[in-house]
């Protein structure tokens, strides 16, 4: 078994030198020799060796020694190495040693003196300790602080052991007096500290009679002071206004350390709203001063917590909390602006926007390789203040319009989508939206920003004007018809022509080289736009061209949603143009443009035909513009802007609920105390303290102090490790939060004998550790041990723990072994519902790299039925539309997400569809970034799909 020591060091076992090897170069004169013996022996020891033939040999040989290195290597194999004998006594050759400690307690090297003091803190012999009980008493008045801290250290050690207190009576009475006249910072802060953990009335006295002096006080010692604050606060939470006031007095403090851990300690003792605004000013400061990136996420952490807990304080902070986006980090971008839309209110809607607008042009600088995806997210977080507050949106639209021709697709996307829903929204800005689309349109680049951009167009271009503005915007986008001539197709078809044909071309001085689609060579005339193939044609419109250039790339979905704009604007061209004679000539054109459309699909000049719907689509806007009825000039007029507004609802409504679901949801009981606030006396408090007063009677009538979780939860919690006719009976409570898990083991000894040597061995599979080594224990006939077992996860993966208990006992020679259960520990208790848009689930889904395809094998019978029991059992969030999944058609296609406290992402989709026998069948796929999540969940939903629990 590995030895504990306050030195690891790393050693390959694979050839481990012999003892008598080191032996000899112990006995030899040879300094350097010594010392890599002396590290070779401890780094064995370390490993589980025992060498019990060395300790003479060091004793003899090393003990003497003066120099320096050697003798910190001797302390640290007298640390390592077995000091008592099966039955707990000191070995009687340790004896040997405590000669030498006292020579080094008294040596004239301040190095050695400390060094040997800081051993003695890791000693438990009191055997070994108590004959240098007075040497590290006169170590307390040593004129060196290195050595006087550490003395400090060595009694405060000493004073905790079992008998402790009867070797050292007056040891806080000492370090007391050694408090009040010592100088040094780190000494003062041992001191402190050992009254803190041995002496705490003495420590509470000595703090209280300094109090006008704490903010003077290094740096170290505040820290203790904190600590010992929050840890009597927790005690007595009568006693905090005596505290409240040092704390305060400690925002102010140089040291960036104190000041966090001061704001922190405030928040977790005082509710007052002055208490909470003292802290987040302090929070918003750091973020301010502090370069590191971790220490500005670990503040925006804390601002978040208080948010949630104290929104209407936070919200006078939202303009402190902004300045954290002039830090070039994205996560730090990302987390503000996530802090900051949930504190929007009426009065500071316009200071935000503002601030997010001039964000927004310093993008433009280009400057940051990054600023693509950061236009992104403002663009995200000025569409959300948009939405809530509707009268800001006629100050931002105009500008992010600008962007619609981005370089940077998904900003595109996201600003023709906010426009989208901007122009339903607030119907008086309509016009300037419209005729600002018209004016930028050419400048898009991007298919689906067209696709969404031609939606809007034909959908609120209502009056003449904008209707023939809108038709002349997509002709001239769209260039002269055709889209190819006929040459060109004989080229595509006929390639060893044309090869020839462009060889004799280029020897012509007016021609130009050009590539065509599939990577051949043909030339263009520099003095006629008449070209050889259709990406001549393109070359030859670039700035008015960028339909014709995305048809020509064989984009025909795009070419469908033409159609259907020209189709929408030429139907209600006819509601408003008094002329026949227009309609018809913009009839005739509309037609023209779709029929070449259909043409250059059905040609050779694409490498790839046009797909049946975009031709079937196209097709039915023609017979649609030959012969139109009412009902369907109804549907193609009403009918899809209706759906979109309905679309716009269930949105809000999700989004509702969400923030319903998100807010706290408190209830108290009849029955519980009720404090009169203003009955109370108020004789001796402070302001804050009857701030205190007035926001535990709320929490209290609302209900927060009441508990989460109901003894029956916990009960679900506790395992059971052993059976119940095993000697030993064992069952563990399992708790988990967030990276760690807590194992409280109940062990109980159900025989009439001592147990000695009781060990919980415990091992793990998956990407769990165990953080403390497994101790030794002796249990009583007929009693119990509590055994705690911390463990550490590093990833969302279902991991196993397993193991033995062992013990010795008085009858049995040989140790027995008790195998105990498994525990799995649950991917359930990981993750946790989350929200994200359609496109982030798509741009997701398109990256990950790990899917597992489980198939539906379940006996419910209900599709939506079983999309909720998938939901509930596996703690996801649903992101379709409830009126997507409404209406009984025998299919179901939903998406789900997740989101692990490690910041991995989750996804799921649910396809199935309800056969003629009524069963469900389909697949459920599940994508992640990593291995782990992927199998953990597939392993989960298999076992949970046919509806057990």
């Amino acid at each position: 078994m590995e030895k504990s020591c306050s030195l690891l060091i790393h050693f390959d076992k694979g050839t481990p030198a012999l003892a008598n090897e080191i032996k000899e170069a112990l006995e030899g004169n040879d300094i350097p020799a010594k010392i890599e013996a002396m590290k070779k022996a401890v780094m064995l020891l370390l490993n589980g060796e025992t060498l019990p033939q060395l300790f003479i040999t060091i004793i003899r040989y090393v003990l003497p020694s003066e120099d320096h290195t050697i003798q910190k290597l001797l302390l640290l194999y007298l640390e390592i190495i077995e000091k008592t004998d099966s039955k707990g006594r000191v070995l009687p050759e340790m004896i040997l040693i405590c000669q030498n400690l006292r020579n080094n307690l008294q040596h004239p090297n301040e190095y050695l003196r400390g060094a040997t003091l800081r051993f003695l803190c890791r000693l438990n012999e009191v055997d070994i300790i108590e004959p240098l009980i007075p040497s590290i008493m006169n170590n307390l008045e040593h004129r060196h602080p290195y050595v006087r801290r550490n003395a400090i250290l060595a009694v405060m050690s000493v004073y905790k052991l079992p008998h402790g207190e009867q070797l050292l009576v007056d040891a806080p009475e000492k370090i007391e007096n050694v408090l009040t006249t010592e100088q040094d910072p780190s000494a003062k802060r041992n001191a402190f500290l050992m009254l803190f953990q041995c002496a705490q009335e003495r420590a509470i006295n000595y703090l209280l009679t300094h109090v006008d002096r704490v903010s003077d006080w290094g740096e170290l010692l505040q820290m203790v002071v904190l600590d010992l604050i929050r840890k009597v606060c927790r005690t007595n939470k009568a006693e905090k206004g005596r505290y409240i006031k040092i704390i305060i007095s400690l925002l102010t403090a140089p040291s960036a350390a104190v000041t966090y851990e001061c704001a922190g300690t405030l928040v977790s003792l005082s509710s007052a709203p002055s208490a909470i605004r003292a802290a987040a000013n302090t929070y918003c400061q750091l973020l301010q001063s502090q370069s590191d990136n971790n220490v500005k996420l670990i503040v925006l952490d804390r601002l978040n917590e208080l948010k949630s807990s104290h929104k209407d304080v936070m919200v006078d902070m939202i303009m402190d909390v902004l300045r954290a986006l002039s830090s070039p980090n994205l996560d730090i971008r990302r987390k503000t602006l996530d802090i900051v839309l949930e504190l929007i209110t009426p009065r500071n809607i316009n200071e935000v926007v503002l601030t997010l607008k001039k964000e927004v042009v310093k993008t433009q600088s280009g400057e940051l390789e990054k600023n693509g995806e950061y236009r992104q997210m403002l663009i995200q977080a000025i569409h959300s203040c948009a939405i809530k507050f509707p009268e800001v949106a006629s100050t931002v639209v105009h500008l992010l319009m600008d962007f619609l021709g981005d370089s940077n697709v998904a900003s595109a996307i996201d600003v023709v989508v906010f426009v989208r829903e901007i122009i339903e929204t607030n119907p008086k800005l309509r016009v300037s939206i419209v005729t600002r689309l018209l004016d930028t349109f050419y400048q898009i680049r991007a298919a689906r920003v067209c696709s969404c951009a031609l939606w809007i167009i034909g959908e609120y271009c209502l009056s003449l004007s904008e209707a023939e503005s809108g038709i002349a915007t997509i002709k001239q986008c769209l260039g002269d018809l055709p889209f190819f001539s006929i040459s060109e197709e004989s080229e595509a078809a006929d390639s060893s022509k044309k090869t020839q044909q462009i060889n004799s071309i280029t020897t012509l001085s007016s021609r130009r080289p050009a590539v065509l689609a599939d990577g051949t060579y043909a030339t263009q005339s520099a003095a006629s736009e008449t070209a050889f193939s259709p990406l001549t044609v393109v070359q030859g419109s670039l700035t008015t061209g960028n339909l014709r250039s995305l048809l020509l790339t064989g984009d025909f979905f795009l070419g469908a949603v033409v159609a259907c704009t020209l189709t929408k604007l030429i139907l209600r061209l006819e509601e408003v143009q008094p002329s026949k004679l227009e309609v018809n000539k913009a009839t005739t054109n509309a037609l023209l443009i779709m029929v070449s459309m259909i043409q250059l699909g059905q040609s050779h000049v694409l490498p790839h035909p046009i797909d049946n719907d975009s031709h079937d689509r196209i097709v039915l806007c023609i017979r649609l513009l030959c012969n139109t009825g009412n009902e369907v000039r109804k549907i193609w007029l009403s009918s899809c802007r209706e759906s979109f507004v309905n679309m716009l609802s269930d949105k809000q409504l999700r989004e509702t609920e969400e923030i319903k679901a998100k807010a706290q949801i408190s209830h108290s009981q009849p029955d519980d105390l009720i404090d009169f606030y203003h009955l109370k006396s108020r004789k001796g408090m402070s302001q804050l303290e009857l701030e205190d007063e007035v926001q535990d009677d709320l929490k209290r009538a609302t209900g927060e102090f009441v508990k989460d979780e109901n003894d029956a939860n916990k009960l679900s919690r506790v395992l059971q490790l052993t059976g119940f006719s095993d000697p030993v009976y064992a069952e563990a409570y399992v708790t988990v939060h967030h990276y760690d898990i807590v194992l409280d083991v109940t062990v109980i000894n159900r025989t009439k004998e001592t147990l000695q040597n009781l060990c919980l061995e415990l091992a793990t599979m998956g990407d769990l550790k165990l953080v403390e080594r497994p101790q030794n224990y002796t249990i009583a006939p007929e009693s119990s041990k509590q055994i705690k077992a911390n463990i550490k996860v590093s990833s969302t993966e279902t991991g196993v723990i397993f193991g033995n208990i062992v013990y010795e006992s008085s009858n049995v020679l040989e140790r027995t072994v008790v195998v105990l259960n498994d525990i799995h520990i649950d991917i359930m208790d990981y993750i946790s519902p989350a929200v994200c848009s359609e496109a982030a689930f798509r741009t997701m889904w398109a990256e990950f790299e790990w899917e597992n395809k489980v198939a539906v094998n379940t006996v419910i019978q209900d599709e939506k039925g079983f999309l909720d029991h998938i939901i509930k059992s596996t703690n996801m969030k649903c992101l379709t539309a409830p009126s997507a999944l409404e209406d009984e058609c025998g299919f179901l296609a939903a998406n789900l997400y997740a989101k692990s406290v490690f910041g991995e992402d989750a996804l799921v989709n649910l396809s199935i569809e309800k056969q003629s026998d009524g069963k469900l069948s389909g697949y459920i796929r599940i994508r992640s970034k990593t291995q782990g999540i992927a199998l953990s969940l597939g392993d989960k939903i298999t076992l949970k799909q046919k509806g057990g629990n």
